[in-house]
């Protein structure tokens, strides 16, 4: 089966603030978001091939950016869309011409600290799964409310958070997505949200997470 990692790059991040998009802004060892996202997968060897979706205005400066590492799994650039799922959805059309025997896995530019223990469970466990997500176990109380009052207080053990990467093969992604788009009133945050609800029949199995893998979403987050 071939692996094609989808890195999302295509939003602009305003929480961080800034004149361009977050995962174009350096962190510490002064290379961006976005660079230390696709080494993750370039550094892969279960991944096969990455595409960045990109916003827009800034596929030049993706372009550029791939020039400069000489990144040889890139194969594209892809212009993203104005909702998350309309970014997965154009990378998701980007591969239909391809071969069925392919998965696809998208990642959160801002989450750049995925682990390489990580990507080998998602890649092992999509030998015996059509979709595959990472999650790490609550570790705050939670509170369910309504009109600024506690109503409620969920066991934990029944909560994970979600991260990426999330991995589906082709032919299960690609049936949710159609139906998502056919619906045309696309409810999800994320790519497994959009299989779940859209083809409740799928499994979705999950891969342990790491509190590293964090989602760079402030910029006290880039410290």
């Amino acid at each position: 089966m071939k692996h094609v990692a989808i890195i999302l790059a295509g939003g602009i991040g305003s929480r961080v603030g800034g004149q361009m998009p977050k995962q174009l802004l350096p962190l510490e060892d002064g290379r961006s978001i976005l660079e230390h996202s696709v080494d993750a997968f370039e550094q892969a060897p279960c991944i096969d091939e990455i595409a960045i979706v990109m916003h827009p205005e800034w596929m030049d400066e993706a372009k550029h950016i791939c020039e400069k590492n000489n990144w040889r799994k890139v194969t594209k650039i892809i212009p993203g869309g104005s909702e998350r799922w309309e970014s997965s959805w154009h990378a998701i059309l980007a591969y239909t011409d391809e071969e069925s025997q392919m998965a696809l896995w998208f990642h959160d530019a801002a989450r750049p600290f995925v682990s390489q223990r990580i990507l080998s469970d998602i890649a092992v466990a999509l030998e015996q799964h059509e979709a595959v997500t990472v999650a790490v176990p609550v570790t705050d109380t939670l509170y369910r409310v309504a009109d600024g009052q506690v109503k409620d207080i969920p066991a934990r053990s029944e909560y994970m958070r979600a991260q990426t990467p999330q991995a589906f093969h082709f032919d299960t992604v690609f049936q949710a997505y159609a139906r998502a788009i056919e619906s045309e009133t696309v409810l999800a945050t994320d790519d497994a949200g959009i299989v779940r609800k859209y083809t409740p029949a799928t499994k979705i199995y999950i891969v342990q997470g790491e509190e590293s893998n964090r989602k760079i979403t402030y910029s006290e987050d880039l410290k």
